[in-house]
C-alpha cells in the first residue's frame, strides 16, 4: 500500500522579520483649507477694528490743521467734497508726507503679513495634527476566505500571502515592517488563527480548508475553528493520511490507494 508524504508543520510564532517598504499616508487638502479659514477669519476682523481705531486720531488732527490753514465759513459750499477727498487720501497705506509724518506703521501691511503667517501656521497644524481615520484591510478573497485589502482598495490577496517575502500588493504594503516585524503579534487579529497548541499558528485562510495545517486538526475539527461539514466535493471518513482530518477530496476516490480507514474511498465513494 502506497502512502503520501506528511504535510509541513504550521508556522512558529516570531519566525520571520522581512524587509520593509515605506508607504506615506494620504493628506486631505480640503481639511487643511478649512483649518486655515477658521484661524484666519477672527484675525481679519480684529485687524479691521484696530485699523479703524488707529486712523481716527490722525483724521481728527489732520482735520484741525486744515481748518487752521483753510478756515471754512458758514454757508461755504464744498465741505462735503473736501471731507470726501480727505478721506480718500488718508486711507490705509497712504504715502508718508512732511505734515503727517511716519510715526505709525501701516496697519494694513501688518495685518496682511500676520494673516499670511497665520495661514502658514494653520496649514502646518492641519497637516501635522489632523487625526487620521482608521483604515481597514479586511476583505473576502476567493472561496470567501479571509483576505488582505491592498491600498488601492481593489486588490484582495489571500491572508497567507501577507509577509511571505513576496510583494503581492502594488506598493508592497503586504510586506511592510509594521506588519511583518514580529509575527504573529504584528499581524491584525483577523489574519491569524491560533492552533490548540499555543506554540503554533496558521493564517486565517487556512482554517476550514480541509487540510491539517495545525498538525493536530484543531484548524479543522476544533471548537474554535467551527468548520462546517464536508463540502460536496469532499468525502467524509476517518483519513489514514496525516494531511487530512475528517474529509478527503473526492478526486482521491477509487484511485487504488487507501485514504480512509474503512476503505470507503475505494468501495463507496464516487469521484
Amino acid at each position: 500500500m502506497r502512502s503520501k508524504p506528511k504535510a509541513p508543520l504550521p508556522t512558529r510564532a516570531g519566525a520571520r522579520a522581512p524587509h520593509s517598504l515605506p508607504h506615506p499616508p494620504a493628506r486631505s487638502l480640503l481639511s487643511c483649507l478649512c483649518w486655515v479659514c477658521i484661524l484666519v477669519t477672527p484675525l481679519t476682523l480684529r485687524y479691521r477694528k484696530l485699523s479703524a481705531l488707529l486712523q481716527a486720531p490722525e483724521r481728527a488732527v489732520a482735520l484741525g490743521s486744515m481748518n487752521k490753514t483753510h478756515p471754512q465759513r458758514n454757508g461755504d459750499v464744498g465741505t462735503s467734497g473736501s471731507t470726501k477727498s480727505f478721506s480718500g487720501e488718508k486711507g490705509c497705506c497712504r504715502p508718508c508726507s512732511i505734515r503727517t509724518g511716519c510715526t505709525q506703521r501701516c496697519v494694513c501691511i501688518s495685518a496682511v503679513a500676520l494673516l499670511i503667517l497665520a495661514a502658514t501656521v494653520g496649514l502646518a497644524v492641519a497637516l501635522g495634527l489632523r487625526p487620521r481615520a482608521p483604515v481597514t484591510h479586511f476583505c473576502a478573497a476567493s472561496n470567501n476566505r479571509t483576505g488582505f485589502l491592498c491600498d488601492d482598495r481593489a486588490t484582495c490577496i489571500p491572508a497567507s500571502q501577507v509577509c511571505d517575502r513576496a510583494s503581492s500588493c502594488r506598493n508592497g504594503e503586504d510586506e511592510q515592517e509594521e506588519l511583518c516585524g514580529d509575527l504573529p503579534h504584528s499581524l491584525p487579529g483577523y489574519l491569524v488563527f491560533h492552533c490548540s497548541n499555543p506554540k503554533y499558528w496558521v493564517y486565517a485562510d487556512k482554517r476550514c480548508n480541509g487540510m491539517n495545517d495545525c498538525g493536530d486538526c484543531s484548524d479543522e475539527m476544533g471548537s474554535s475553528a467551527a468548520c462546517p461539514l464536508c463540502r460536496s466535493d469532499w468525502w467524509s471518513c476517518s483519513p489514514v493520511l496525516y494531511e487530512y482530518c475528517s474529509c478527503i477530496p473526492r478526486r482521491l476516490c477509487r484511485d487504488g490507494i487507501q485514504h480512509c480507514l474503512d476503505w470507503s474511498d475505494e468501495y463507496v465513494c464516487m469521484p
